[in-house]
């Protein structure tokens, strides 16, 4: 079912990025001061990350580790979903260093004494996992991941009580998914602060680089799309266009709602009519929501480039390498759910300390025109259906021409 409150989330935001517009130009001091509204906001989350990533994280796992009917499948969808998370953080990187998003250093650089600065810079080939080492055993975000990972490994091994323990994690992402709905009503205050410090502090110029990142983050995501989706469709032996004129009732919901999950029924359905083995259908798109969200991933590496542009931070080729492996461990963590993308960015800038938390804040006033970043989400599941279906020729080919030849 649409969730109303995702649909009608627009107003509140753009109004509160309009006041604290106005408020940074009216009275700059006073705008100033408003930054307390961002900071609080991005605290919260960072309380409510660890909880969510265990439960997130260990869920999903625990599904990849469920199907034993079809051979070699857990493999080969934790492999696509990993080739294409790393294409995507590696495109979304990319593009945001190519097309430098405004140095414009609006944001003070990060603390020198971070986790990774010193280290980073004296990286080699040979010292980038030492580096990671040293990150992943200092941070406690990373720590709950592996610990989660570890978790859902072992729910299945564990009987009755493995089922019981699943069950009580599936009640509690429910609980989490609440608290983060009630932390999602205060954005459009947090929008307003960040929205009025940045005015206030540094005039209303800070604000075009805003608008070069939305169009930055369509264009990557429209080139994801039209490339990446395109060649693994065709390799199917399905025209990209046909799919997504099939699959356009879903992409309109997803449009007009702002949820992806509102899609997922409708995707099964689908999908399900196109000759993909149901079982197959249920376990990629269920766990597919969680770890292959290629516009996610494209929206996370983007972000960084561009907090790190606003910062005037300088990301070598080194720092990037690592940044990387960082995302490829806490884009787990991120989820279909309307926020998660803001939260993982969240916390991963306070695993990496290269650039400040605050300029997430401004991030805000942008997060709920990011079409882009759920449609690729979602045409992306229908595509790795249909890819890891083939590549274990469980698809009805017959239902397949059967079901194109009927489009118009």
């Amino acid at each position: 079912m649409p969730n109303p409150h995702a649909k009608n989330g627009t107003l509140p935001i753009l109004i509160a990025i309009a006041c604290g517009l106005t408020l940074g130009l009216v009275y700059p001091d006073v705008a100033i001061d408003m930054k307390l509204f961002s900071d609080i906001f991005i605290k919260t989350v960072g309380l409510l990350m660890p909880f969510l990533l265990f439960v997130l994280v260990s869920t999903g796992v625990a599904g990849l580790n469920r199907e034993h009917k079809h051979p070699h499948v857990v493999g080969r969808v934790v492999l696509y979903f990993q080739m294409m998370s790393i294409a995507a953080l590696a495109l979304g990187m990319a593009t945001g260093g190519l097309f430098n998003l405004d140095h414009a250093a609006v944001f003070a650089p990060a603390p020198a004494q971070s986790v990774l600065e010193n280290s980073l810079r004296e990286l080699s080939f040979t010292t980038v996992w030492t580096s990671i080492y040293r990150v992943f055993t200092q941070d406690r975000v990373l720590q709950v991941m592996f610990l989660a990972v570890v978790c859902g490994l072992l729910l299945e091994r564990c009987g009755a009580f493995g089922n019981r323990c699943r069950g009580w994690l599936e009640t509690a992402v429910q609980v989490l998914f609440r608290l983060l709905r009630i932390v999602l009503t205060f954005a459009p205050l947090a929008a307003f602060g960040a929205m009025a410090f940045v005015v206030g502090k540094y005039g209303l110029g800070s604000v075009m680089p805003l608008l070069k990142f939305i169009v930055v983050i369509y264009l990557v995501c429209g080139i994801f799309i039209v490339v990446v989706f395109a060649i693994i469709t065709r390799m199917v032996g399905v025209k990209l266009s046909r799919l997504i004129v099939y699959l356009k009732e879903e992409l309109l919901l997803v449009t007009f709602t702002g949820s992806s999950v509102a899609a997922l029924p409708g995707l099964i359905g689908k999908l399900e009519a196109l000759g993909c083995d149901s079982q197959l259908v249920r376990l990629i798109l269920t766990t597919g929501y969680t770890f292959n969200l290629s516009g996610t991933n494209l929206y996370l590496t983007t972000a960084f480039m561009f907090l790190a542009h606003q910062a005037g931070v300088d990301i070598a080729v080194r720092e990037m390498l690592a940044a990387l492996l960082i995302f490829l461990f806490t884009s787990l963590g991120a989820t279909s759910v309307a926020g998660s993308a803001l939260f993982t960015l969240i916390a991963t800038l306070s695993i990496l300390q290269l650039v400040p938390l605050e300029g997430v804040g401004l991030l805000l006033g942008v997060e709920r025109l990011m079409k882009c970043r759920s449609l690729t989400n979602v045409l992306g599941n229908g595509v790795a259906c249909l890819a890891i279906c083939g590549w274990q020729n469980s698809i009805d080919r017959e239902a397949l021409k059967r079901e194109f030849a009927c489009l118009k």
